[in-house]
C-alpha cells in the first residue's frame, strides 16, 4: 500500500472529480457568499465517510475536516480555496456559469475538486496512516481581508505539525510540479491618494493650486522609490493603476485628483520603507505646490515564506514519482495569496501545478473571462497531494 495504490484509486474518482469541479463551476459563489458551495463540499466530505468536520470556520464559509491515521504521527493540513470572482463568463462550455457576472477565473472549483478526490482515496486508507490529515476547504480567498488568517484564528490549524496548497497555473505546462524554495509570494499592499488644491479658470493658473499636475508630480517623483531607494536584490514593484481629475470642461484647473494604485514587495523591511517614503514624498511634493494629499495605505496580504526544508524534502518526493521534466523550481510571483497566513503559523509549503493544455499558445490569463484550466490537471494536482501525504504519514 501506499502513493502507487493512492494514485491507482485517484485515477478512478478522475470522471467523478471532473464531474465534481464543473459541478463547482456552473454554480460558483464570491468571496464571503459561498454558502451552497460549501454545502456541496460537506456533503461530498460526508460521504466519503470524513465524520470529524467543522462548518462556518474563520469569518464565513470556512470548512475543516480529520482523517485520522490509525497510527501515531504528524499532522499535516492540506488547503483548498472555493470562492470565485465577479468576473462575466467568456467561455462558451457546457458547464458555463449559471450566475450572471460570476465565474470561476482561477481554478479554485479545481483545487476543490482535486482536494475532495484525495479525501476520498486518504478516507478509505486512514488506516494505513501515521499520522492524520486536516482539510482546509477555504473562503474568501479573493476578497480582503480573505478566510485564511481568520481560519487560523479559529484554531483551524491546532495541533497541526505541516501545512501544504496547491495552486493551478493555466499558464504553465500540463502537469508541471512547481515549487520556490523561499518566497512564493509578495506582500500586496494597496493604496488611494486624495489630492486637495485649489481650481479655477485655466486662463489664470496663478490663482489656482492645480491638482492634476500635483498628482503628475507625485506620479514621478515617487517612481524614484524602488529604482533608487531599495535594494535592487529585494524586489518591489510600484504601480498607479489610477489617475482621476478634472471634469468635461476644457478650461477649468481640476480642484481635486485621486490616484490609486499597489505596492508589491516580498520582504516586510522593503515593504515599510516603500510605505513611508510613498506617504513622505507625496505630502512633500504636495506642500510644495501649496496643496494637501491625503494617502490610505491598506496592507493586503504578506508573502508567502515557504520553509526550505520542507520544500526540499516534498521535492525529493516529487522527483521520485513524477519524470525529472516535470518538476521545476520557479521565480517567486509578485502576485497575492492569503496562503501567507497559513504559513505564519505553521511551517511547509505552495506549490503550482500547471493546466496549460499543450496545444494551448494563447492561454488567458487568471481573473481574465477567458480564463480555462485544462482538467487533466486535476489528476495531477491529486497525485501532488498524495505525494505529500506518503511523505510524512506512510511510516
Amino acid at each position: 500500500m501506499g502513493f502507487e495504490q493512492w494514485k491507482e484509486e485517484l485515477e478512478k474518482n478522475y470522471a467523478d472529480t471532473v464531474a465534481w469541479r464543473r459541478h463547482l463551476h456552473a454554480h460558483p459563489e464570491p468571496s464571503f457568499e459561498e454558502k451552497e458551495t460549501a454545502k456541496y463540499v460537506l456533503e461530498k466530505l460526508e460521504s466519503f465517510g470524513v465524520d470529524d468536520i467543522q462548518t462556518n470556520v474563520g469569518n464565513g464559509y470556512g470548512i475543516v475536516g480529520k482523517i485520522k491515521g490509525k497510527y501515531p504521527g504528524p499532522t499535516v493540513a492540506l488547503r483548498a480555496d472555493f470562492d470565485a470572482l465577479r468576473v462575466k463568463e467568456e467561455v462558451d462550455l457546457p458547464f458555463k456559469s449559471k450566475r450572471e457576472g460570476i465565474m470561476h477565473a482561477c481554478g479554485h472549483d479545481g483545487h476543490t475538486a482535486s482536494l475532495l478526490s484525495v479525501a476520498k482515496v486518504m478516507a478509505q486508507h486512514k488506516d494505513e496512516l501515521h499520522g492524520n490529515i486536516v482539510l482546509l476547504h477555504q473562503h474568501a480567498e479573493e476578497v480582503l481581508p480573505g478566510g485564511a488568517k481568520s481560519m487560523v484564528e479559529a484554531g483551524a490549524l491546532k495541533d497541526v505539525d505541516y501545512v501544504f496548497g496547491i495552486h493551478l497555473g493555466a499558464d504553465q505546462p500540463l502537469n508541471q510540479v512547481l515549487y520556490n524554495v523561499s518566497f512564493g509570494s509578495a506582500n500586496s499592499d494597496s493604496f488611494t491618494m486624495k489630492i486637495q488644491g485649489k481650481g479655477g479658470h485655466g486662463a489664470a493658473p496663478h490663482d489656482t493650486h492645480d491638482a492634476l499636475t500635483v498628482g503628475t508630480q507625485i506620479v514621478s517623483g515617487l517612481q524614484q522609490i524602488v529604482s533608487r531607494m531599495t535594494d535592487p536584490v529585494k524586489p518591489a514593484v510600484l504601480t498607479f493603476a489610477g489617475f482621476q481629475a478634472g471634469g468635461e470642461a476644457y478650461n477649468i484647473i481640476a480642484d481635486t485628483a485621486e490616484i490609486k494604485g499597489t505596492v508589491r514587495t516580498l520582504h516586510k523591511e522593503v515593504q515599510q520603507k516603500v510605505e513611508h517614503k510613498l506617504k513622505q514624498m507625496s505630502e512633500m511634493i504636495a506642500s510644495a505646490y501649496d496643496a494637501t494629499v491625503e494617502v490610505d495605505y491598506k496592507k493586503g496580504y504578506p508573502s508567502i515564506k515557504n520553509t526550505p526544508e520542507e520544500v526540499e524534502k516534498v521535492k525529493d518526493t516529487f522527483l521520485s514519482v513524477f519524470p525529472e521534466s516535470e518538476v521545476a523550481e520557479v521565480k517567486e510571483s509578485m502576485g497575492g495569496e492569503d496562503f501567507a497566513y497559513f504559513l505564519e503559523d505553521k511551517p511547509g509549503a505552495f506549490f503550482r501545478v500547471g493546466a496549460q493544455a499543450p496545444d494551448n499558445t494563447a492561454a488567458f490569463p487568471h481573473h481574465h473571462p477567458k480564463f480555462e484550466i485544462d482538467e487533466r490537471s486535476l489528476l495531477r494536482s491529486g497525485e501532488v497531494f498524495l505525494a505529500i501525504i506518503s511523505t510524512y504519514l506512510q511510516g
